[in-house]
């Protein structure tokens, strides 16, 4: 179909003289950039362009035939506003150059956080996970999994096998005067879902292990000791900042005295992600979260590691980047644009995450509709008539960016929807083309980014070998973002490294457990 279309397109384009061709009319070429990788994972996207040029120059052909003496002011008029929203997007289209100059500068952040005299002056903190030992899949047994991240939490039973696993779950609401309340009140009402979970599973009498997801800011000092920076997500409980909170779950379970459970380690979501995926693949060495936010995390030489001080001989530790905050130096400044320096200003975190804010799914919706924003107040879109939604903050939701990417070349069913949505139904096929154009370069900037961060951690290691684990809505959902990553990861990493990306299976849950087994499986190993 793309080839059909695209010949239609030329073949009609040569009949009026002064309209540009694809290429020129959306920068079709940059879609590639100077590596020449790219232009197949948009193809879609350009095929969308084509039809759209194809369809307005055919309709003004057919007009000319009948002798329209309007039609060469009107093709002027289409052909300068697509130019105008093309040069308009220019700011989020990333040379190799400044690409490559920003995996400098990440990989001069990742070398500050690890090193001792400089790891507090650091935008990339490189924090210590005290993870020293990846799954082997030979790990056996039960083991539980606390996931705590929001208004509700996860507890996990799962059991290991022979290469592969059995998992049971149930999610537990944290009502909101929980939330609001006191520590001890929180870790009680957790110990006691943790307590009836045990009964409804028939281990209420056995002892088993558990590793504990937990989403907050935290200062790990070691596997099982983690001080709460502070609360996030709506939680504000009192006495617990700064305290550890792997100390106040053991606790609130010592308080009921009829569970036992041994607490072997705490972790965040992007370490259980790499965790999951290593328990199946052993060559998984990156976690990679990009999802509402985003984060990575790698295995890196102890040698490299100055905060670790211990000295047990073992030669690795996963590291937790904490990448978001990459940038909030100024370090990104000069790829940022005006949206995201207006996306920053009106965020509850002005001038933290930068990078995080240019690639998470919490932000890039409401890039899309800055740059939509401006372009309908320049009359470039929907003859410069927009609506409440439109002009309201957070309004476009990055899911709709994932469905308009979706459509199928030549098609806006996913598109019309979500304009007809934001009150913009007099939108034209030239409009939503032009939106899809808008999502795209977008969402492309933000796989280019993460690619390069992944390469950064690619490059650094520098093992032969590497899988990434990713989990995500980001990653998951949208169509083209494991293409774009592909494509630009393989360009940017050194020459000998070799990669593959790797869709994760619960990694705060299952990578909890797995935590916790290859901590037990240490004990059983020194305690022999």
């Amino acid at each position: 179909m793309c080839v059909s279309v695209y010949i239609c397109y030329s073949l009609v384009t040569s009949l009026l003289v002064g309209v540009v061709s694809l290429k020129s009319s959306y920068d079709g070429g940059r879609l590639g950039e100077s590596s020449g990788h790219h232009v197949n994972a948009l193809e879609a996207s350009a095929c969308s362009a084509a039809w759209w040029a194809g369809r307005d120059i055919t309709r003004l052909g057919q007009q000319r035939a009948r002798g329209s003496v309007e039609v060469e002011g009107v093709v002027h008029m289409r052909r300068s506003r697509r130019l105008k929203i093309r040069e308009e997007c220019r700011v989020f289209h990333m040379s190799d150059t400044q690409i490559k100059e920003v995996m400098s500068r990440l990989h001069n952040e990742l070398v500050r956080g690890l090193g001792k005299n400089t790891h507090s002056k650091a935008s990339v903190k490189c924090w210590l996970t005290y993870i020293q030992d990846l799954p082997n899949g030979k790990e056996r047994g039960k083991f539980l999994a606390l996931d705590l991240g929001g208004t509700n939490f996860r507890v996990l039973i799962i059991n290991l096998g022979d290469n592969h696993f059995d998992m049971q779950s149930k999610i537990y609401a944290v009502p909101n005067h929980i939330m609001t309340g006191t520590g001890v009140a929180l870790f009680d009402h957790i110990a006691e879902c943790l307590a009836n979970f045990m009964k409804e599973h028939e281990v209420y009498d056995e002892r088993l292990a558990l590793g504990f997801t937990f989403s907050f800011p935290l200062k790990q000092t070691g596997l099982t000791k983690g001080i709460l920076q502070r609360w996030t997500k709506g939680f504000s409980c009192s006495g617990v900042v700064n305290e550890d909170v792997v100390q106040a779950l053991k606790d609130a379970i010592s308080r009921r005295g009829d569970i036992q459970i041994d607490v072997c380690g705490i972790l965040n979501d992007t370490t259980g992600t790499l965790m999951s995926c290593a328990w199946k693949n052993h060559n998984c060495k990156i976690g990679l979260i990009a999802g509402t936010g985003s984060n990575a995390c790698y295995v890196e030489k102890t040698e490299n590691c100055e905060l670790f001080e211990e000295n047990n001989g073992k030669p690795q530790m996963l590291i937790n980047t904490e990448w978001g905050a990459f940038g909030d130096d100024g370090s990104l400044d000069f790829i940022r644009t005006e949206f995201d320096r207006e996306v920053d200003t009106h965020s509850i975190n002005r001038g933290k995450q930068i990078f995080e804010k240019m690639i998470a799914g919490m932000y890039l919706g409401e890039i899309v509709r800055l740059a939509l924003e401006k372009l309908t107040r320049m009359g470039l879109l929907f003859d410069g008539r927009g609506s409440d939604l439109l002009f309201k903050r957070n309004s476009f939701y990055t899911k709709y960016v994932s469905e308009i990417e979706s459509d199928l070349p030549g098609e806006f069913t996913s598109c019309r929807d979500v304009l007809e949505e934001l009150g913009l139904a007099h939108a034209t096929e030239a409009d939503m083309a032009a939106v899809r154009y808008v999502c795209e370069c977008v969402s492309r900037r933000a796989a280019h980014l993460v690619s390069a961060g992944i390469a950064t951690l690619l490059n650094k290691m520098n093992d032969p070998v590497v899988t990434v684990g990713i989990d995500g809505s980001v990653y998951r959902f949208h169509p083209h973002f494991h293409t774009l990553m592909c494509e630009k990861i393989e360009y940017l990493v050194r020459p000998g490294i070799t990669f593959d990306l790797m869709l994760s299976e619960d990694g705060s849950g299952r990578g909890a457990a797995l935590v916790a087994a290859v901590a037990c499986h240490q004990s059983q190993q020194q305690g022999a």
